[in-house]
């Protein structure tokens, strides 16, 4: 009974590595099938194919799944991968987890509200001052524009 317990807890917490104590709310439920693919199962949209990549209006890049702000467009830039690229994320916004899925590590990035997968964060590609870049699958996102003050 103790090995299957304890097989039973690494499985829960391998499960929880984004979604943490957040998945009391499902914030997943309006979502599509390939969001859900994307956004839940830690998926990857095809690059050069989101709404996203080539889009440089100004505003801010929520969450698809719980609306939270993550991304002001100040921070987007092309980087020619296919995926929408930014060099900053909103203070608190994003949260960073080791991904070893590939047989080599990469840092998944996740919504910190819902836990939501949004991609992954490169460093030392020297393609911004900041040298790094948060590499954004476009279907884990809502674009809200900048209304210009009356």
């Amino acid at each position: 009974m103790k090995p299957i317990f304890f097989h039973f807890l690494i499985i829960l917490f391998s499960l929880s590595t984004c979604f943490g104590q957040n998945t009391e709310v499902n914030y997943f439920k309006k979502l599509n099938s390939k969001e859900k693919n994307v956004i839940v199962n830690k998926g990857t949209e095809y690059p050069f194919t989101g709404e996203y990549n080539k889009h440089f209006e100004l505003g801010s890049y929520h969450c698809k799944a719980c609306d939270s702000p993550l991304y002001r467009s100040n921070s987007k830039f092309e980087s020619n991968c296919g995926w929408p690229s930014f060099d900053d994320e909103i203070k608190g916004a994003v949260t960073r987890h080791s991904d070893n899925k590939l047989g080599y590590n990469r840092i998944e990035i996740c919504c910190s509200k819902c836990g939501g997968h949004l991609g992954h964060v490169f460093k030392g590609e020297k393609l911004t001052p900041k040298n790094v870049r948060h590499c954004v699958n476009s279907i884990s996102l809502v674009f809200k524009p900048l209304v210009p003050n009356k």
